[in-house]
């Protein structure tokens, strides 16, 4: 029998990874409306499985959607053969995903024609979307699949610049687009490879970005109370010595997210209205309550 801690702590595990795969599944959704109704539509081709598709599609009149499956599976495949374990269910899980509901929408929701007369429209949308759930995914421990499959199993087995590899597979995959489709399309191509990592980059850093306090008190045991018990963060302190008067202060490190930032500044002043505080963005906070190794 399950004693009451061992049930509760396996209660709170199912919980966790219940709501872990439903963001994946909500954002994963985020990345197939991009590709499907805005990138699919128009041939833009970035790079990556997707554009593999609809370089296919272009040349064989082939279904987009059921190439991007057969090659995500294939690629899914290779990943369990060449990483086993390290391969990652949460990759494999999205990869999936992703390419059935793909096909499903091609099959019940059928596009002959973009949702609208504004191609650089269709294009923002075609970069932010996927570029955003993209983002997420990454920060979730989980990607696309694709041919971050292919990174994977490179970094793996060599020594060969893997950053260089995807982006000249990428390169490849949007200069045959100019050939498939017209120069038009080719271009608008250029601009969703070129903007698509800028997006990536971007969302990243804003979704881990927390802020840095240095705190100089000379009442430092409420702040540090208020840290620990309200915000649920602890802190480094230490004592240090003024430059100019020779007074005697205690400086206090630590580091909270955007929304407590505001709470333990305005926590500060109501405690200690002369207290000195220095407030940094950070987005690589590695260590305990934050992200690890």
């Amino acid at each position: 029998m399950l004693q009451n801690g061992e049930w509760k702590g396996r209660t709170l595990k199912a919980e966790r990874i219940l709501r872990d795969y439903f963001h994946l599944t909500l954002t994963t959704m985020v990345l197939v409306v991009g590709i499907y109704f805005f990138k699919f539509p128009n041939n833009f081709c970035f790079g990556g499985v997707t554009g593999i598709a609809v370089i296919l599609h272009g040349i064989f009149h082939v279904s987009a959607g059921n190439v991007n499956l057969l090659i995500n599976l294939g690629l899914l495949v290779m990943g369990f053969l060449f990483l086993g374990k390290s391969f990652g269910f949460r990759t494999a899980y999205v990869s999936i995903i992703s390419s059935v509901s793909i096909s499903l929408l091609e099959k019940f929701h059928p596009m002959s024609a973009p949702l609208t007369h504004q191609p650089i429209l269709e294009l923002i949308f075609a970069i932010v979307l996927p570029g955003f759930a993209s983002a997420l995914l990454f920060n979730m421990e989980a990607s696309s699949g694709g041919t971050d499959i292919l990174a994977m199993i490179i970094k793996k087995y060599s020594s060969f610049p893997i950053g260089i590899a995807l982006f000249w597979v990428d390169l490849i995959i949007t200069i045959a687009a100019c050939f498939v489709f017209d120069i038009e399309t080719g271009l608008f191509s250029f601009a969703g490879l070129m903007c698509k990592t800028v997006v990536i980059d971007s969302v990243i850093e804003s979704a881990n970005r927390c802020k840095y306090f240095t705190i100089i008190s000379s009442n430092p045991v409420p702040i540090m109370d208020y840290i620990q018990q309200e915000l649920h963060h602890t802190a480094t302190y230490y004592e240090a010595t003024g430059a100019h008067y020779h007074t005697k202060r205690t400086v206090i490190l630590t580091v909270v997210s955007r929304s407590q930032a505001v709470m333990l500044r305005n926590k500060i002043r109501e405690i200690e209205p002369s207290a000195f505080i220095m407030i940094t963005n950070s987005s690589e906070i590695i260590g305990n309550g934050f992200q690890h190794f």
